[in-house]
């Protein structure tokens, strides 16, 4: 099973949605095209507020970020991104694609087996114009 994770953005409309529609960003929205487009079976994105969230599930806007949390809080974080991924994926057997920055990923990537972070190392500019050219 192909999987992809899509980290959360800033940029969220005002009213409770599937995850899928909260974001509102051209980064998200283009990162979920790109998973679509690689055969994702799952998407899910990974939430500073609620963890792992299924791209259905309807979620309340909020305003948080792993990017001011300290080390401990975002391995913490991790810790249930995992122990709730592990409950809907096989983290030995299926490939996992990575569509997340650092932080959301640094305490993730090492516990997967079969992981990709295409964007890697990619400034936010050229994630976007490479984005931009998936339909």
């Amino acid at each position: 099973m192909r999987v992809v994770l899509i980290s959360c953005v800033a940029k969220k409309q005002n009213i409770p949605l599937p995850a899928k529609d909260l974001y509102d960003s051209p980064l998200f929205k283009g990162a979920y095209r790109y998973a679509k487009k690689l055969g994702a079976d799952k998407i899910f994105i990974l939430s500073a507020k609620y963890g792992l969230v299924e791209e259905t599930e309807i979620i309340e806007p909020y305003n948080e970020t792993l990017n001011n949390k300290t080390i401990a809080e975002r391995k913490a974080w991790a810790a249930n991104v995992l122990d709730s991924l592990s409950n809907k994926t096989d983290l030995r057997k299926d490939d996992f694609v990575l569509l997340a920055g650092e932080k959301y990923r640094e305490f993730i990537v090492e516990q997967i087996e079969n992981v990709s972070v295409p964007l890697e190392g990619m400034p936010i500019g050229k994630q976007l114009a490479f984005y931009k050219g998936i339909q």
